[in-house]
């Protein structure tokens, strides 16, 4: 694709971006406010020849791109809240088996069926822990929709460097607004493509067995090679062990192969940080409002300054507590009941001075909002 200028949705963007990291096999079912991710390989994918499958659930979709996946394709699925709770077990499997594939998670207000049309960042918790067992897992987010384009491709790349599941931690704002956004070249951005064994058909492949550099290369299922599939713990063979020495070892991989490469996987973006007493910390739709607050305040001889979060899980907490290590206070801001604020106060050396911005009404969160959480914090001189 040439480089070229549109003007479309979010999930339109991401949809895109996922055919440029080369996507080959999607599917999905249908759910709001993500819908128009499927809507749009729906049309786009047959006629590049790539192949597109509405599922019967949300189950079914996360179990067929875990199968696509396993036999050469970069895979990928959409959802929202209730499906992606649906999806858990499946994604549990694809974490324990090592299985790159990415699943887009559009939230909206929850619990339950909650607000299926309005915006809300109530998921980042659930794409952390909502599978059962220790883990890791990435999850990337943007605030825009140049942004949203680079960290999809990124999700894809960290995918199949790292034999895992990733997240895209995207909203309802970001899904269904639009705006400009540059088609890059084809050759502009990275694409890493799939790792496959040099090891000949008729030797023993070990399928769990990693480089020196920790990547794990990968056979076609059905092809060359025969190997196990499991999400039980496994030997190197991918057969289930309950060896001591052997669970050990496979559960600190799976766990050290991402939070060891925290540096590799954090993306982020900082504004005026350099002289700044307040500083805002945000991520997705939420940091729009943010940014906006930064620079009003800013010209008004205030020092503030905005650390926007495009990677939330695994949380870069060495990142936050290096950037708001000189502020005065630190306000969080999101919309939810407080999620991501959590970890930065568990990252800087004064929690008493972080505070929460948030809305959780279904209403997008607004400057004003955010001012006035900062005029209470001037208020009480705290």
């Amino acid at each position: 694709m040439s480089e070229k200028t549109v003007f479309v949705q979010g999930n339109e963007v991401c949809a895109e971006a996922a055919l440029y990291a080369g996507v080959g096999f999607y599917a999905g079912y249908p759910i709001t406010p993500s819908s128009e991710i499927m809507e749009h390989m729906s049309r786009r994918m047959p006629a590049l020849g790539l192949t597109f499958l509405q599922m019967e659930d949300e189950i079914a979709s996360m179990a067929a791109i875990i199968g696509a996946s396993l036999t050469g394709h970069k895979a990928m699925t959409a959802t929202s809240g209730p499906g992606f709770s649906l999806m858990q077990e499946t994604l549990g499997f694809a974490i324990m088996a090592e299985i790159p594939c990415v699943i887009a998670n559009v939230q909206r207000g929850g619990p339950s069926t909650g607000l299926p049309t309005q915006a809300a960042q109530s998921d980042i918790y659930q794409a952390r822990w909502g599978t059962h067992g220790d883990h890791a897992i990435i999850a990337l987010t943007a605030s825009n929709h140049q942004d949203l384009f680079e960290i999809t491709v990124d999700a894809f790349n960290m995918a199949e460097t790292y034999r895992t599941p990733v997240v895209l931690l995207l909203d309802e704002a970001i899904g269904h607004l639009r705006e400009k956004v540059q088609i890059p070249n084809q050759d502009e951005l990275e694409v890493v493509k799939r790792l496959r064994t040099a090891v000949p058909d008729g030797v023993d492949y070990h399928p769990y067995l990693p480089r020196e550099d920790g990547r794990l290369p990968m056979s076609d299922f059905g092809d060359k090679h025969r190997y196990n599939v499991t999400g039980l713990y496994h030997n190197m063979w991918g057969f289930p062990t309950t060896n001591p020495d052997v669970i050990n070892t496979l559960i600190h991989h799976l766990i050290d192969k991402i939070e060891n490469n925290l540096h590799q996987v954090t993306r982020y973006k900082e504004y005026f940080l350099d002289d700044a007493e307040y500083i805002l910390v945000s991520y997705g739709c939420s940091a729009r409002s943010a940014l906006h607050t930064v620079k009003n305040r800013r010209q008004r001889g205030m020092k503030i300054g905005l650390l926007e979060l495009q990677t939330l899980w695994p949380f870069p907490a060495g990142l936050v507590r290096e950037k708001c290590s000189a502020a005065e206070y630190v306000v969080v801001v999101e919309m939810n009941m407080g999620q991501v604020v959590h970890e930065v106060k568990r990252a800087v050396d004064r929690p008493e001075r972080v505070f929460l911005a948030n809305r959780v009404d279904g209403e997008f969160i607004t400057p004003t909002n955010i001012k006035n959480v900062l005029r209470v914090i001037a208020g009480r001189g705290v």
